[in-house]
């Protein structure tokens, strides 16, 4: 099975200029922990991920490396309304790994076993064409088992 057998085609994407509000809505309303970041011609520009927001609200390593006794996580939640206006191109990851439509399934779980991603982008070139998940890939698995097609 290829990954453009099973992939989900019609994606939520975001672009480089949309505010982190709009993105925090789009990943709680939905239950996405990343969303694609692309530019007007469908061009894969980075990944803006969960982590990427919370790791922006996380003290740094000097601060970690101090201790965290002094540090106030409290207040440093309270502080996630003032990344709000921020843009995705502020805090979205650039460095994207994306599979092909055209390799085996299994091919692509290894990729994102070896990267720790539970989904992962699939492009054609530069352009996204759709996205795929550990849940998408143990689904098509599970039913070409039990059904033996």
């Amino acid at each position: 099975m290829l990954v453009k057998d099973i992939m989900t085609r019609a994606v939520k994407t975001i672009t480089p200029d949309t505010r982190l509000q709009e993105v925090a809505s789009i990943m709680c309303l939905n239950r996405f922990s990343g969303l694609p970041v692309v530019n007007e011609e469908g061009e894969l520009l980075g990944i803006l991920a969960e982590r990427d927001v919370l790791r922006y609200l996380f003290p740094d390593l000097r601060e970690l490396m101090e201790g965290t006794a002094s540090i106030d996580f409290e207040s440093m939640e309270n502080e996630y309304k003032k990344i709000l206006p921020l843009k995705t191109e502020e805090l979205m990851s650039h460095s994207v790994i994306a599979v092909s439509p055209e390799i085996p399934i299994l091919k692509a779980v290894s990729i994102m076993a070896k990267n720790n991603f539970r989904r992962i982008p699939v492009a054609e070139g530069k352009k996204l064409v759709g996205m795929i998940s550990l849940g998408d890939i143990h689904r098509a698995i599970f039913m070409k088992g039990f059904t033996g097609n």
